[in-house]
């Protein structure tokens, strides 16, 4: 499938029926942009006529970039295309941007979920994640003013007015209290609640219409577990609280860095931690092989460790949401949506890997699956089809020995979900996805497409075996075997 055409569903599932369109045909809404801020206070209605507008506009744009094609050379044709991608990708962005909310949330996952799009429309997607357009300084001391009672200037004894990030949520300030800590201010945009309830109003509608695709699917869990997931989000004391226990279940660990939230300068819209120090993903994606290496393993401990052995996901692993140092050190950033698991509910992960990876047997992984409701009973397919087809998410540790997780990997992820004119198309129509399911997704989509861009090689068979609890392995690598010292001396 061409990255035109990838755009459409990669973005399409995540939110807004009206933005599939905006972001199809890589349109934007023009010049002259209201603050961000002040912007968030339309209502519904007023977003669906952005939409629109985006809409209209983009069917014009691509009517005249095609009758400048016909007449140009083969050469002229790709240099055409390339400045119509770059130029829509760049509006779409700003438009998504100042809009906030779930809609720019799409905009984020498009730009690293999958790799085939072309790199310099996945690098304007890209600003999204830490550098969307930021509100007013004054409208963010606003916001502090009203939930902590007194101005920035006063509550710490230096604060930058210029933010240092700014995403789909809230952007984030530095500063300094006044005992001389340096923090991290996330505040909250006035309006986003508002924006995220009229994005969110239109679940239903798009998985509803997924379901016309996808016979077998059954739109009401995801809506379910999407919504309540995205509205914690809007909480930050939700946020503090998940960032809080993370915090104390890695305090000290040797690779593992979750911020403190300091309790007393934070609230429902304005969340305040430690300022952590690092690199971007960006950079340390030109880091040597080794560095790329140890820090995905670390990300790779934290996101199975944490599932597995804290029954707890981060559920947002997207690039700007890490810090990195030399020696495999990454600090883990927004807390927002975090999933939380029963042992009920993690039992059939485990029961799946046994049956597809541990001990093979195939109609037994056909009769777990379809106890959970991934595929209904009855359904045309033989075993060894089922295995093809979900042996994909397998594939890295269904065999000790080192393997690299390439670009192709992590974008053929992306297709066994989206592609129904593969030849997985008619498994495709009939899976569901369950709502225990649907934010572990993520490890699937964004988990390996980030490790797709770090291009990075490990024995994952070998350190999986060490953090799933069913099996419990010795330490496979030096991390592991100093990460065993630091937990053996905090028992």
């Amino acid at each position: 499938m061409t990255a035109r055409r990838w755009l459409l569903p990669v973005v399409g599932c995540a939110a807004a029926v009206g933005a599939v369109a905006a972001v199809r045909y890589r349109a934007g809404t023009g010049s002259g942009a209201l603050d961000p801020g002040r912007a968030l206070a339309a209502g519904m209605g007023a977003r669906r006529r952005k939409l629109a507008v985006v809409g209209a506009r983009a069917g014009a744009d691509w009517a005249g970039h095609r009758a400048r094609r016909v007449f140009a050379s083969a050469e002229r044709r790709q240099l055409l295309d390339t400045a119509f991608e770059l130029r829509t990708a760049e509006q779409v962005t700003a438009a998504l941007g100042e809009m906030k909310g779930a809609l720019m949330k799409l905009g984020q996952m498009a730009s690293y979920l999958d790799q085939g799009l072309p790199e310099h429309v996945r690098s304007a997607l890209a600003q999204l994640q830490s550098n969307a357009p930021p509100m007013s300084a004054e409208l963010a001391a606003g916001v502090i003013r009203t939930e902590l009672g007194r101005q920035p200037e006063e509550l710490f004894a230096t604060w930058d007015p210029v933010p240092i990030a700014s995403a789909s949520i809230g952007q984030v300030h530095r500063a300094m209290t006044h005992d001389g800590q340096a923090v991290a201010v996330k505040v909250q945009y006035p309006g986003v609640a508002e924006a995220m309830a009229s994005d969110l109003s239109n679940l239903g509608l798009l998985f509803g219409g997924l379901g016309q695709l996808f016979p077998g699917f059954d739109p009401g869990p995801v809506v379910v577990e999407l919504r309540e997931r995205l509205t914690e989000e809007l909480d930050y004391a939700n946020e503090a609280a998940n960032q809080t226990l993370f915090a104390d279940e890695y305090a000290g660990h040797p690779y593992i860095h979750v911020p403190r939230v300091l309790d007393h300068l934070s609230t429902a819209r304005v969340l305040t931690t430690e300022l952590a120090e690092g690199v971007s993903f960006a950079e340390a994606a030109m880091w040597s092989d080794d560095e790329r290496n140890l820090a995905a393993e670390t990300i790779y401990r934290f996101a199975f460790g944490s599932l597995y052995r804290l029954r707890m996901f981060n559920g947002d692993p997207h690039p700007g949401n890490y810090l990195f140092r030399p020696g495999g050190q990454v600090t883990f950033l927004d807390f927002g949506l975090v999933k939380h698991f029963t042992a009920a509910e993690l039992r059939p992960f485990e029961e799946m890997i046994t049956a597809m990876v541990i001990d093979p047997d195939p109609a037994a992984f056909r009769r777990i699956i379809e106890r959970v409701g991934l595929l209904p009973e009855g359904q045309p397919f033989d075993d060894a089809e089922l295995v093809d087809y979900f042996g994909h998410f397998y594939e890295l540790v269904r065999q000790p020995g080192e393997l690299t997780i390439t670009a192709e990997y992590a974008s053929e992820s992306v297709r066994r979900y989206f592609d129904q004119r593969g030849p997985y198309g008619p498994i495709m129509r009939a899976v569901n996805l369950p709502a225990s399911f649907v934010v572990i997704q993520r490890i699937n989509l964004g988990l390996y497409a980030l490790f797709g861009d770090l291009h990075t090689t490990g024995d994952w068979r070998r350190l999986a075996e060490e953090l799933w609890p069913f099996v419990a392995a010795a330490p496979c690598t030096p991390m592991g075997e100093r990460i065993a010292q630091w937990e053996a001396s905090r028992s």
